[in-house]
């Protein structure tokens, strides 16, 4: 039974992609209406979470979190190369600062 192999016939075809693609564009939507904590999120979380922001910056943004502490309040984010006011505008919906910025 487990060396069977399962052959997509017709309908089925077409409709397992766009089921995938619907699946995923689900759960990007639902991490972005939760919200990423800045200042506990991984590079990669923030990449995927925030608008205007790939690999490298996102890698910015924990170097410089890593190096000066905890962003306080959102517009912190600001200070990191390459994030200016446009990007925290678009994202200030989804940005959350979480425990660290109380401490």
């Amino acid at each position: 039974m487990l060396g069977k192999r399962f052959r997509l016939v017709g309908a089925s075809r077409a409709i397992l992609p766009v089921t995938l693609a619907f699946a995923l564009l689900a759960a990007a939507r639902a991490t972005a209406a939760e919200g990423v904590d800045v200042n506990a999120a991984s590079a990669e979380e923030l990449a995927q979470a925030l608008d205007g922001v790939g690999e490298v910056r996102a890698e910015s943004i924990v170097a410089n979190r890593e190096a000066n502490g905890p962003f306080t309040a959102i517009d912190d984010l600001r200070r990191v190369d390459g994030v200016g006011p446009v990007t925290v505008e678009d994202n200030r919906e989804r940005i959350r600062l979480g425990e660290a910025a109380s401490e």
